[in-house]
């Protein structure tokens, strides 16, 4: 699959952000009590803060997944491990499902936006720190090479902080069986 990238807009995107966060599946986000209005407040502080970015990915013309890249050093993650030059962190949420369901499609999400990250000259390492109870994130973030270097407490959470290196990333994305397309799907 390919996906396009394009800057989210805190104004015009906080209603169909709203409309993801605001779904039981979404409730790690942290926002499931949000109004628009915090929406557009939350993405206009990070669109200005000049380390921490967002973005919408698409597919066919239609947004399926938030993408955040943030630098950990100013972020609380500063305080619970030593930052090193090359890291990025990243947060990511994939459009609540419509359709046919598409098996490996957040898979995909997830290869796309590393895919894009160790594009960025200097970055060497991705950081994550999902909820420690977001099992089916730690699966998925095993598969794509993140490693999990253990709990810690952020303020809004009990985090599992992982790492992916560009050589971790690329040794699971050699070692992944190829999926073939169903008969029949667009390209």
């Amino acid at each position: 699959m390919s996906f396009t990238f394009r800057c989210l807009d805190p104004q015009a995107d906080a209603p169909l952000l709203h409309s993801w966060f605001t779904r039981p599946y979404a409730s790690f986000w942290g926002m499931l009590n949000a109004s628009v209005e915090d929406v557009v407040e939350e993405y206009s502080t990070i669109q200005s803060s000049g380390h921490h970015h967002a973005l919408l990915g698409i597919d066919g013309g239609v947004p399926a997944f938030l993408m955040e890249e943030y630098l950990p050093a100013p972020s609380p993650l500063n305080s619970v491990y030593a930052v090193q030059p090359g890291d990025i962190g990243m947060h990511l949420l994939v459009a609540p499902p419509t359709g046919i369901p598409r098996p490996g499609f957040t898979a995909d999400v997830m290869e796309s936006v590393l895919d894009r990250l160790f594009q960025k000259p200097g970055v060497e390492r991705v950081v994550v720190e999902p909820d420690a109870r977001n099992t089916k994130i730690h699966v998925l973030n095993a598969r794509l090479g993140f490693e999990p270097a253990g709990e810690v407490t952020l303020p809004d959470k009990q985090a599992l902080l992982s790492f992916c290196t560009r050589e971790s990333f690329r040794a699971a994305r050699s070692s992944a069986p190829k999926r073939q397309s169903p008969q029949g799907a667009s390209l």
